[in-house]
């Protein structure tokens, strides 16, 4: 079937643009594909909602759960496209696709000022924004009968009314590789990762911070645990919150988060001994603990004067969160910090030290881009603040850029990576369900796809 494509991608779609965009596709496939609302954000934006075929089974891809992870809408509008295109992903297998256009378009708004470019890392950080943790609407701190944030409520209702045999999560990495993260074993899939980040050139993260208990079910794909309610510091890296990836669970769904790299760092997937672990990790531990002590300073000379400002309180929150779990992560990992009873970190290879530098380094440019942020926002600079900020953003950055290798990855590739990894484990959850469904699988085209020579779209 002939299908107009989009327009080529130059820069990340707004909120505004991607509801534009599946407008679009729906005026011009009225019979294969619909446009709903779903729901209503905090701020009143309408939560959107673009399904195409009309199958028995559903598949649920959820864009923009992170605010400062844009790559997603880019990618549902392609899966909107090459499902479009190709029957053998939606009517012959009898599989509707539903996709979700942002999760959080309140915070995905926030990041409007950076999404064109230029896209350098100082230029995102000086303009990133996320929102505190308790305010990102995927964690179910309190189950799912406690949701209070209505883009949550939306999300669990779409989970309810379709119970998909499948559903994604789509989140980009601002700095390292791409990885998958899983609610239920699917054999193969890292198989077809690595053949996908090898076409592409996308390292694979071989040891993300976010996994780093987890087990692994192959190279670069890790098995999230279930919920196990403790404390928010533990929440980062343990899912030790519910959450909206385990609330389908009961109906048989296989959820995947599939993580894109906006600036990758080869480094990742170097599975080589290190030297001297436990030498690097005091290093990263000692760096995060002072560049935590730094950003306290600051804070605490602009607090007073930034707190009565309108929205001050928006940015305030999660500067104080990364604050608070900054020297907890940095004990974590320190062998010359841990206490009794502190879990052994598992065994460390360039890879895993690598990812873990690059998330202490992460923790306090964010940290530092927010107060950059706060204090452009207050009009005002009585503390001097800007400019030592600016000099520890510079230098930061520069890290990542000459320390740690970090080069920009083409929107066209981030694009393409998280869109043929969605497929492939779409179709190996489809090949999972076929045999209670007793209807075909998409597997067999997103194969075709990833061997074939079909070239990117261009930036």
């Amino acid at each position: 079937m002939e299908v107009c494509p989009l327009p080529p991608l130059l820069h990340y779609p707004t909120v505004d643009e991607l509801g534009a965009h599946a407008a679009a596709l729906v005026a011009r496939h009225p019979g294969r594909a619909r446009l709903r609302r779903v729901g209503t954000s905090r701020e009143g934006i309408p939560l959107r909602l673009l399904s195409v075929g009309r199958g028995g089974r559903h598949a649920l891809v959820v864009a923009g759960p992170h605010a400062n992870e844009p790559v997603g809408g880019a990618t549902v509008l392609r899966l909107a496209e090459r499902v479009l295109a190709d029957r053998r992903l939606s009517e012959d297998v009898d599989t509707a696709w539903h996709l979700l256009l942002c999760l959080d378009p309140d915070g995905a708004r926030r990041n409007e000022s950076w999404l064109a470019g230029p896209y350098t890392l100082g230029h995102y950080f000086r303009n990133f924004f996320r929102p505190a943790f308790l305010e990102q609407p995927e964690w179910l701190p309190e189950g799912a009968d406690g949701a209070v944030l209505p883009e949550t409520r939306a999300l669990l209702d779409v989970q309810d009314e379709l119970r998909p045999f499948f559903q994604c999560s789509l989140h980009g990495v601002d700095v390292g590789g791409g990885f998958v993260e899983l609610t239920r074993d699917l054999p193969g899939l890292a198989e077809r990762v690595a053949r996908i980040a090898a076409r592409l050139g996308v390292p694979r993260e071989l040891g993300p911070y976010d996994t780093l208990y987890w087990p692994a079910l192959g190279p670069a794909v890790y098995r999230v645990p279930p919920p196990n309610p403790g404390d928010l510091a533990a929440a980062i890296t343990e899912a030790a919150v519910e959450s909206t990836w385990f609330h389908p669970h009961p109906y048989g769904t296989v959820t995947a988060i599939v993580e894109a790299p906006m600036w990758s760092v080869p480094a990742v997937e170097d599975a080589s001994e290190p030297e001297d672990a436990d030498r690097a990790l005091r290093t990263v531990g000692r760096t995060l603990r002072r560049d935590t002590e730094l950003l306290e300073d600051i804070l605490g000379r602009i607090r007073t004067s930034v707190s009565a400002r309108p929205d001050a309180a928006r940015l305030l929150a999660p500067i104080d969160d990364y604050l608070l779990v900054g020297p907890g992560i940095a004990n974590s990992w320190d062998p010359g910090a841990h206490r009794a009873g502190t879990r052994p970190l598992p065994p460390l290879d360039m890879a895993r030290l690598t990812s873990l530098a690059i998330s202490a380094r992460r923790v306090a440019l964010r940290t530092a881009g927010l107060l950059h942020q706060l204090v452009r926002a207050a009009g005002e600079d009585p503390a001097g603040a800007l400019p030592r900020l600016d000099r520890l953003i510079d230098e930061w950055c520069a890290d990542y850029r000459d320390g740690y290798g970090a080069r920009w990855t083409p929107l066209a590739r981030q694009v393409e990576y998280q869109s043929r990894v969605v497929l492939a484990a779409a179709g190996l959850a489809g090949r999972h369900a076929r045999g209670n469904s007793g209807h075909g699988s998409p597997a067999d085209a997103p194969d075709r796809d990833v061997k074939s020579s079909a070239p990117l779209r261009q930036e």
